[in-house]
């Protein structure tokens, strides 16, 4: 347990998507985090473990430290800030107005686009306010329930806060098609985007960046001889794919 309970920052993403954007407000509505299901950290998180953060550091709290709307979980970074922090029986629900900054503009343009399409939470776990559940039932043989976690900020994430899964995991692993899939519908969701050309240098460098490492991840499969190659071949009308391979180069 005492590996678990600490003070270091920790990072949760659940793979909860956006509900709404509304551009002309630059309002943003979307979950943090998810009641009552054990998550890859094995975590199961309950209904009021957020109370004492929202009460301290919430929208409506008196704090001049208020709980950060971010990209990244990077605190040179803030995009906006949250007008709604409240816990429902689903999990903790966010609105966020999304600032007039360069970031804030970058983030609004990335939310039309599909590229911001997940959120996570920073956080730090509670002494005492962990427990391990035994539970037979389950392949971890039991789960930590966590009553209560400090929180510090929410964050806008691209496609997720954790990376793909490993390439030779995939090329072993009955998912394959998916995989090739969701990389793909990335790939072509960033290529309108780079073709649309909007936004500031850094924007459309950061799509570069990860429009290489998704390629990459195609050419790391195909060098495995996967007994799919047809799933590998990206198909989109309305641009010249190479012409924005080339550039980004």
């Amino acid at each position: 347990m005492n590996s678990k309970v600490n003070n270091h920052y920790k990072i949760k993403s659940q793979g909860l998507e956006v509900k709404d954007v509304d551009t002309t407000s630059r309002k943003v509505s979307f979950y943090l985090s998810h009641f009552g299901n054990v998550d890859s950290d094995n975590d199961l998180l309950v209904k009021g473990c957020f109370k004492k953060s929202l009460q301290e550091r919430g929208v409506d709290s008196a704090s001049n430290r208020k709980i950060a709307f971010l990209r990244y979980h990077n605190w040179e970074m803030p995009i906006g800030k949250f007008l709604e922090l409240q816990e429902d029986d689903f999990g903790l629900y966010a609105v966020g107005e999304l600032g007039n900054s360069t970031m804030g503009n970058d983030a609004l343009m990335d939310y039309q686009d599909g590229i911001i399409r997940e959120h996570s939470i920073g956080f730090r776990y509670m002494q005492d306010k962990v427990k391990w559940i035994e539970d037979l039932s389950i392949e971890s043989k039991g789960y930590f329930m966590v009553s209560e976690v400090a929180l510090w900020e929410g964050s806008a994430v691209t496609f997720g806060a954790n990376e793909m899964t490993p390439v030779l995991e995939i090329a072993k692993s009955e998912d394959k098609d998916d995989f090739f899939k969701k990389i793909n519908d990335e790939i072509n969701t960033i290529c309108k985007s780079l073709v649309n050309g909007k936004g500031t240098d850094e924007r459309l460098y950061s799509l570069e960046m990860r429009m290489k490492y998704l390629t990459s991840q195609l050419t790391e499969i195909a060098q495995l001889n996967i007994d799919n190659p047809k799933a590998i071949i990206i198909e989109e009308k309305g641009f010249d794919w190479n012409n924005v391979i080339t550039n980004i180069k």
